[in-house]
């Protein structure tokens, strides 16, 4: 199992919109997958469908008194597992914040998954911020992907999010943590904004930049009100076609085959 973060301490970049809908596109190409809801604010559970409860999250596990594996719960959409979010969550960031280990702390309770071989990957929905949380989930992951809209401050944001990711490997939490791709997101093809963004990132990033770009699209942002994908509120659409290319070229950049 691989464990992805999805993040960025930018908000409104469309990492939550992300993590959902690659996490169904993968399962949509066969791939199991485990989602981790660790925003307090629990866009992605409700995102799914899911209603927040405080005794399904992370928050117990975090602090030693339950078992990860319990908090696992199937979602209606075939080969694909969450464990949800509530505001609740946020108190976890006080009580880590005290412990030596919160770091890795996360990171020891995904590893103990890997061995049951349960899922393919676990992908990790962070908060906006640069709290105990986020840090936490990067610290955690074995690789980070990076949505990114097209705008000019999202290159201010980037900058920022490389830089921790560089602190995290040198703090020896996850020396071998990999910025796996950075995801373009919001963009319109009819605007010289987004074309100077997207050439401005594959000069500086050409390895990691997927060729896949997430369009502005209403029906992305109609979708989480209705608790559904986007391959569930508008299937035909432009941006469900993104978001499955998207993970065909996640799958293909591991030498999957995409069937």
């Amino acid at each position: 199992m691989k464990v992805i973060a999805i993040g960025n301490q930018k908000g409104g970049v469309g990492k939550t919109t992300s993590a959902i809908n690659l996490s169904a596109a993968l399962t949509i190409l066969g791939q199991r997958v485990l989602l981790i809801d660790l925003d307090p604010q629990a866009n992605t559970t409700s995102g799914i469908g899911l209603e927040a409860d405080g005794n399904d999250t992370l928050y117990p596990v975090l602090l030693g008194h339950a078992d990860i594996r319990e908090k696992i719960q199937a979602s209606r959409l075939e080969r694909l597992s969450i464990i949800p979010s509530a505001m609740d969550l946020a108190g976890v960031e006080i009580e880590l914040a005290r412990s030596e280990d919160h770091l890795t702390r996360l990171r020891g309770f995904l590893q103990g998954l890997k061995p049951n071989d349960l899922f393919e990957y676990c992908i990790l929905d962070t908060p906006p911020s640069l709290g105990v949380l986020m840090t936490s989930a990067l610290a955690a992951a074995d690789e980070v992907i990076i949505p990114l809209q097209c705008e000019w401050f999202g290159l201010e944001g980037l900058a920022k999010i490389v830089h921790v990711l560089e602190q995290i490997r040198e703090s020896g939490a996850s020396p071998e943590l990999k910025l796996e791709g950075i995801v373009m997101t919001m963009y319109d093809a009819r605007t010289n904004l987004s074309r100077q963004v997207v050439q401005e990132v594959s000069q500086y990033f050409p390895e990691q930049m997927y060729q896949t770009f997430i369009p502005r699209s209403i029906k992305l942002g109609e979708a989480p009100s209705h608790g559904k994908t986007i391959f569930e509120h508008d299937p035909q659409g432009l941006a469900a076609q993104a978001y499955l290319t998207l993970a065909t070229e996640f799958l293909n950049r591991r030498g999957v085959k995409v069937p």
